[in-house]
């Protein structure tokens, strides 16, 4: 059965530096997907859609996953990628310094899982068939398949909790003002730990935003 390690063949893009500031140009990939917004009063935290959505999205990544594996020709087998999140709020400019606070119910976000390009629209759709049947959610629905291409980003890796991320995306912001750039389009976190059983102090995260060249 052939192996196949996406985290080892995007390590530049799923593993960069705490101690700087890089800057990436992220091809095109693909994705499982699913959009949502938090609810007025709620946070990621304890927002009952997000919950769904996730469930959704690792229910779908998984299925996938036993059947690439399970397949009788061609079996690959391969570890299910971080869940991803692309946060933006709309009509505002995002600033994530004072987003936690200001704008967390009116915050938009776009949840993803990197997906291996022999995952097929039918393989797809099959999978949504089964994880329908196995653990019915209706988020399941709003799943799809695509790819996309972030393109040119700034990105680091952030340790400790999400509430001193504003932080390290200040670094960010003024490696970019340094450089020559500006920071344009949608805030884009990485999830490679468990809040509820990691250290706080020792969560990783994965901090990427696109970029602009100023004057162009």
């Amino acid at each position: 059965m052939a192996k196949l390690d996406l985290r080892k063949q995007w390590k530049h893009l799923y593993a960069p530096p705490a101690k700087k500031v890089e800057l990436v140009d992220v091809p095109e990939l693909k994705f499982v997907m699913i959009d949502g917004r938090i609810e007025p009063g709620q946070a990621p935290g304890t927002s009952p859609g997000f919950e769904e959505a996730m469930g959704a999205l690792y229910g779908a990544a998984y299925t996938l996953k036993f059947m690439s594996k399970l397949r009788k020709e061609d079996p690959i087998d391969y570890p299910v990628m971080a869940l991803e999140g692309l946060w933006w709020v709309e009509g505002e400019e995002f600033d994530i310094s004072t987003a936690w606070e200001a704008f967390t119910d009116r915050w938009v976000y776009t949840l993803v899982i990197m997906q291996p390009d022999h995952i097929t629209p039918v393989m797809f759709a099959d999978a949504l068939a089964q994880a329908a049947w196995k653990r019915p959610n209706p988020a399941l629905a709003r799943l799809r398949l695509a790819s996309f291409r972030e393109g040119l980003c700034v990105q680091t890796m952030h340790i400790g909790p999400y509430a001193t991320e504003p932080a390290t995306n200040e670094r960010m912001h003024n490696w970019a003002d340094e450089n020559g750039y500006r920071l344009a389009g949608k805030h884009h976190e990485i999830y490679l730990g468990d809040p509820r059983r990691a250290d706080p102090e020792k969560l990783k995260t994965v901090l990427r935003h696109g970029v602009e060249r100023i004057g162009e």
